[in-house]
């Protein structure tokens, strides 16, 4: 099935994803220009009202930037909702997503109809990440037009499905957009998940260690400097399960190896943040990716890598079947 409209400027189907306190209208600007979805968590914009003052920002900006180049226009940008109970700013910054005409909303936590309803309205469309099959099926019998795979792997609030597996059962029932998130950092990963059956990439580790990110730059140096089994999986910090650096465990006094368990009813997304979020505030997630991230550079240019690496993993497949059957 091909993607609707709103992914037509793509120079690669990629999505980066929306980084809880990194993403900034800086960050997503600079995605979009690079011909990649940018996105946001609207909680970033603190307090409320500065949610406007972004959504200003980046349509003004993208907006002169496509009359300036009607030849190699921006990619859209995308906001994420967290429809989660406790987020009691969610309908305020739906009214606001639906007066500047976000192109793409990303709804995390629970799906809600009137939140789809609301993006629907003036033709936007809602992508809703999930961890299981079940999950994706709630999703789009609610309204849903796409899903995003959160599978093993990968950053934020990650599942424990391999992507084989999660994307296989999906396409079983759903040939709308789906996006797959878990370990891709590079081009070659981004065609191995269109080739899994996927439609995007998903990608959010490799984008903290950009020169616009919102973020401590001994974050961002971790990022270049840690692995994959510099990572653990753990429920303590926000009460749903994610992917975090062990440094950043062992610096705030912790053992990462021996962490107890958090009461999943107790996670908090209201508009001040919970006191828990707050006191983790130095804890740094990631995903399992990060070990083909060697450097800190502009946005723009991990951009740029991605595309000549998913060109050269593109023409190396193709080369070699065109080479096998010119042997048959």
């Amino acid at each position: 099935m091909a993607l609707p409209e709103q992914f037509d400027n793509l120079r690669i189907p990629v999505i980066g994803s929306p980084l809880f306190i990194i993403s900034n209208p800086d960050l997503v600007i600079a995605q979009c220009k690079a011909g990649i979805v940018g996105s946001f968590p609207a909680l970033n914009a603190r307090p409320g009202p500065v949610l406007e003052e972004w959504l200003i920002k980046i349509t003004t900006e993208l907006d002169a930037y496509n009359k300036a180049n009607p030849d190699k226009p921006a990619a859209p940008f995308a906001v994420n909702q967290i429809v989660h109970k406790s987020n009691d700013r969610l309908m305020h910054d739906v009214e606001l997503c639906v007066k500047y005409k976000v192109p793409i909303i990303i709804t995390s936590l629970g799906a809600r109809v009137e939140v789809n309803e609301a993006i629907h309205s003036y033709g936007g469309i809602v992508l809703h990440d999930i961890i299981n099959n079940k999950f994706a099926k709630k999703a789009i019998e609610k309204g849903a037009d796409g899903l995003i795979a959160v599978a093993a792997g990968a950053g934020g609030h990650a599942g424990t499905t391999s992507p084989f597996a999660l994307i296989q059962e999906i396409r079983e029932w759903f040939d709308g957009p789906l996006a797959l998130s878990g370990s891709i950092a590079t081009g070659d990963a981004v065609l191995a998940a269109e080739a899994m059956g996927a439609d995007l990439g998903y990608i959010g580790s490799a984008f903290i260690a950009t020169e616009e990110a919102n973020a401590d730059q001994a974050y961002k140096q971790s990022i270049v400097d840690y692995a994959a089994d510099d990572i653990v999986y753990t429920n303590l910090f926000t009460g749903v399960h994610g992917n975090y650096l062990k440094p950043s465990i062992e610096a705030a006094g912790m053992d990462p190896n021996n962490l107890p368990e958090s009461d999943p009813s107790k996670m908090s997304f209201g508009s001040g943040g919970s006191e828990k979020s707050k006191a983790w505030k130095d804890i740094w997630g990631c995903g399992q990716g990060i070990g083909a991230v060697k450097d800190i550079r502009p946005a723009g240019e991990v951009v740029a890598r991605l595309m000549d690496e998913y060109a050269t993993a593109k023409n190396r497949i193709l080369g070699g079947s065109a080479a096998k059957a010119a042997a048959e």
